[in-house]
């Protein structure tokens, strides 16, 4: 089992220090969380997303727009926020309501603090292996997890289930990229996938981000694979507390039979993207001292 909890805490005690370290000379990390309309599930990250920040040490500022705010209105938060010297962080909480174009937002966050690696510069700089920039913090966290985990990328075959701009794309480019923790043969599936089963059966590593609940199942993992569910699914259970439960993309049951790691849901990849959101905040900060 990959521990995600673990590591996470692993990942913020380092970044909490080097908060410390700034701090000494005179630079408070900040990171800003922008939330428009009231969607309980975006409400509940925003404010774990904050949490953690006051954790690290560093200054917090969660903005809340009301669901009807126009696009006009909300560019302009973030036009402050660019210009803010106090926030080196910026991220505005997806979904966004209908009047609201989410990519003209994501490029309107100056790159440098674009923290969730969404703008069309961060995502050319990690296409190309720049290091400078941001990575999207899943697919970040994902690599920290394999590594802290003992996984031996270079040389193995990993395929991805998922194609989305947050997830999918994000984790092939990093897998592919020339460096000890990818160097990876890629391929990258999705829904006109013809035979998912035949190309999952070909993954060292297989990271299943569909999106659907247990989507893959034990006679569809090569045995000793390394599986990462990134599935969140809400999935009715009327013996779990609420009358539901998470569900990975994953069939846990089965697929533990045969995989050599796995991570679970919850616990798995989920801690590690708060992770990485701070300690991409955190560079964002050292950066301005260069």
């Amino acid at each position: 089992m990959i521990d995600g909890r673990a590591i996470a805490r692993k990942v913020r005690a380092d970044v909490a220090e080097r908060a410390k370290v700034l701090a000494e000379r005179g630079v408070r990390p900040g990171l800003a969380v922008v939330l428009v309309g009231d969607d309980p599930a975006s409400a509940v990250y925003v404010s774990a997303k904050g949490k953690a920040t006051e954790e690290a040490g560093m200054y917090s500022l969660t903005v809340r727009l009301d669901a009807d705010t126009s696009q006009e209105e909300l560019l302009a938060r973030v036009d402050a926020l660019n210009s803010d010297p106090r926030i080196h962080g910026i991220l505005v909480q997806m979904p966004l309501p209908k009047q609201i174009d989410p990519d003209a937002v994501i490029r309107r966050i100056d790159p440098a603090k674009d923290v969730d690696g969404f703008h069309p510069v961060n995502v050319g700089k990690m296409l190309i292996g720049e290091r400078d920039g941001f990575i999207p913090c899943t697919p970040a966290g994902i690599q920290v997890l394999l590594r802290e985990s003992g996984v031996k990328t270079p040389g193995k075959n990993c395929v991805v289930i998922g194609r989305s701009n947050i997830v999918g794309k994000p984790m092939a480019a990093l897998m592919i990229q020339d460096n000890d923790n990818a160097n990876c043969t890629v391929t990258v599936c999705h829904r006109h996938t013809a035979d998912l089963k035949a190309q999952t059966r070909t993954a060292d590593i297989l990271i299943v981000a569909a999106g659907r609940p247990r989507i893959v199942t034990g006679d569809m993992v090569k045995p000793g694979a390394v599986v990462i569910d990134v599935g969140t699914n809400r999935v009715v259970d009327p013996k779990a507390k609420g009358g539901s439960r998470l569900q990975g993309d994953v069939d846990f049951d089965s697929v533990r039979e045969v995989a050599s790691k796995i991570t679970p849901v919850p616990g798995g990849v989920g801690p590690m993207t708060i992770a990485m959101l701070m300690s991409n905040t955190l560079r964002a900060a050292e950066m301005t001292l260069r």
